[in-house]
């Protein structure tokens, strides 16, 4: 199957049209070295039985979670999703994976993004959801030039517990707006308060924290906060949505904006993508949110309809004064959250959450049974996520893993060359004992 539709008759005529003989001719700008002669060095072409054979024989050289034992996180998680999300945005009615613009023809889209908004609301205690962002590090980022917006100020103040990926996004973003980024160090698997408190002054816009952070501990919140707003900067928390099925949300810690990764609430891990920003705020900073947000509305009948309720012009064609210049969401993967925290409802968030908790607290008494083994933040509480100090070097250990079946977690040393025996373990609801006694086991084995 050729996927040019044009004829070489159709070529020649375009070619004629713009005054150029030939194709070389047109991408003379390429040097000879440099441009391909003949043919492409490729495989003849294969019928569908044979291309779909052969696509599974190289997926079968992937160590997938489907056919290896995952205990890797940070960010990404094997969260099951329930077969009903697959088959409601598979339907026709939500085909588009983008944001609609035309009410009268989107009703079904636009209500479920206005029940996603809803669901984040009620998830991290705030006033305000936008329709989502591309993924917790952009977010992230946005948050952070939002409240440079909102106070007037440019100084960030991160915590280095936050996700490693996340701050280098956040560099990326400040550096390029000319914006001033600190970092606070972690003490003991935990934001050193004494040390964010000291760093913010009537200079900073923001302190960032994550809660869960990316060791899994639970940060104290209140305290950021209380500090953030004594010099009249926000408070920003990152967060893990379905760690807020067993604790209390930033909102009631008087937290100002909250983001986080939606990816674990319905969608696939698909090898790092595609992802989902969570994105909230409080009513007072509604004007400065970026993204879009739709909103509930009746039409002239008086029923219930529902439409674009804010969307900043600017961040498509006035670029220079936009308040971001993220003009679109992940709406097909909002889609996928809002229909697998309908199917759990309240109480089955809370024992998905709850059953997190619980396997990897198990998992972490199991594995420190291990001679050698040891947690290395034993005094932080955890939610699904904790750090093992291990005797031998954490890379190492997962290659050996491997040849067990076991994708052990996330060796450290690759963001703190200090770190070099330490391994992040993720605990998702997937795991069973068995399964976590079986990695217990190979880990013993190979130490």
């Amino acid at each position: 199957m050729r996927y040019i539709p044009h004829t070489e008759q159709d070529i020649q005529q375009m070619l004629e049209a713009i005054g150029v003989s030939s194709i070389r001719e047109l991408f003379q700008d390429i040097p000879d070295d440099l441009y391909i002669q003949g043919e492409l060095p490729v495989p003849p072409a294969l019928d569908e039985h044979a291309l779909f054979r052969r696509l599974s024989q190289l997926a079968s050289l992937n160590a997938d979670a489907t056919r290896w034992v995952s205990f890797l996180g940070a960010g990404a998680y094997d969260h099951f999703i329930p077969a009903v999300v697959g088959a409601i945005i598979s339907r026709g009615e939500f085909l588009s994976a983008y944001t609609p613009y035309q009410p009268e023809a989107s009703q079904g889209l636009l209500q479920s993004i206005f029940e996603f908004q809803t669901m984040v609301c009620e998830l991290t205690g705030m006033e305000v959801a936008n329709a989502s962002m591309y993924d917790a590090s952009t977010a992230l980022a946005e948050s952070a030039l939002m409240a440079c917006q909102i106070t007037g100020r440019s100084k960030v103040v991160v915590s280095q517990a936050v996700h490693p990926h996340y701050r280098q996004v956040l560099r990326t973003y400040l550096w390029t707006n000319s914006r001033q980024l600190v970092e606070v160090p972690a003490r003991a698997g935990l934001t050193d308060l004494d040390a964010l408190t000291a760093a913010l002054d009537d200079e900073t816009a923001c302190a960032m924290v994550q809660y869960p952070n990316f060791f899994g501990a639970i940060e104290s919140l209140q305290p950021v906060s209380d500090a953030a707003h004594r010099v009249g900067a926000l408070a920003i928390a990152c967060v893990d949505p379905i760690a807020l099925g067993v604790l209390k949300p930033p909102g009631e810690y008087d937290f100002d904006i909250v983001v986080g990764e939606g990816q674990g609430l319905g969608n696939a891990m698909g090898f790092g993508g595609p992802m989902l920003g969570l994105f909230a705020c409080k009513q007072a900073h509604l004007r400065r949110i970026p993204g879009r947000i739709v909103g509930q509305t009746t039409d002239a009948e008086g029923r219930r309809g529902f439409v674009m309720t804010l969307r900043t012009r600017e961040q498509d064609i006035r670029r220079e004064k936009a308040t971001s210049n993220i003009c679109t969401n992940e709406a097909l993967c909002a889609l996928a959250s809002t229909v697998f925290l309908a199917s759990l409802g309240k109480s089955g968030f809370r024992e998905l959450a709850e059953t997190c908790t619980q396997k990897a607290h198990y998992a972490a008494q199991q594995l420190m049974r291990i001679d050698g083994v040891r947690l290395k933040y034993p005094d932080a509480p955890f939610f699904k996520e904790f750090v093992l100090t291990l005797p031998r070097p954490a890379d190492e250990v997962c290659d050996a893993l491997l040849q067990h079946n076991i994708i052990a977690g996330l060796p450290l040393s690759d963001y703190d060359a200090s770190m070099r025996h330490d391994l992040l373990v993720c605990v998702t609801e997937t795991r069973t004992r068995e399964e976590i006694d079986a990695f217990a086991d190979a880990l013993r084995q190979v130490l």
